[in-house]
């Protein structure tokens, strides 16, 4: 069954100023899991349009620093949230993982990600790029967070995922799936929750 994309929080986003619906899957997420914190610095990789950003700015605080990557820009810019700094441009680049260390001002304390790939509806296809975005995550995540880190990413039902989620459950002392109420009816989607990174 097709799924309505101006459902109950799609409305609600409109109402309450947040770039996309998404925003309460983090929020009911870090209610529940205590993701966020005041002060950290987290890193959001796939951050187009937004949501997540302004959640996170808002969870971290003035004295917080958010990071966004994403190969769209951020249009219009979140201007209105100083902790927050958006950069266009490829994960995969070593230039623009330098860039976030940068903007961070030290290791991440939390690193999200509610990323997709783009889908084709060729089943083949679209679990390569699932793979290939996962795989992204992982390569940076040596270079993004901090010892003792937390790690929020979107899996979608594949073997791929599947095949991440068993290798990142050893790079942290504990992870488990978590999946939102926010969370589109019918979707496949859920999250991988992993605190305590064993950085290499």
């Amino acid at each position: 069954m097709p799924y309505d994309r101006k459902d109950h929080y799609h409305q609600r986003a409109k109402r309450e100023g947040f770039r996309s619906r998404a925003a309460y899957k983090l929020e009911e997420l870090d209610a529940a899991h205590r993701i966020l914190r005041r002060g950290q610095r987290v890193v959001d990789l796939g951050c187009w349009p937004g949501g997540w950003l302004q959640v996170a700015s808002a969870r971290v605080g003035p004295k917080g620093r958010v990071v966004g990557v994403d190969l769209a820009a951020i249009d219009p810019p979140l201007d209105d949230l100083a902790n927050v700094f958006a950069i266009q441009g490829d994960l995969e680049d070593a230039a623009v993982l330098g860039q976030i260390a940068d903007q961070l001002g030290g290791a991440a304390d939390v690193v999200l990600s509610d990323a997709a790939p783009k889908l084709t509806g060729i089943r083949d296809a679209d679990r390569a790029r699932e793979e290939a975005l996962l795989e992204a995550v992982e390569a940076a995540l040596p270079a993004l967070l901090a010892p003792g880190g937390t790690l929020l990413v979107k899996l979608l039902e594949c073997p791929e995922a599947a095949a991440f989620q068993k290798r990142t459950r050893s790079l942290f002392a504990s992870a488990k799936g978590v999946k939102p109420k926010a969370s589109r009816k019918g979707t496949t989607e859920r999250y991988l929750l992993a605190k305590g990174f064993r950085a290499p």
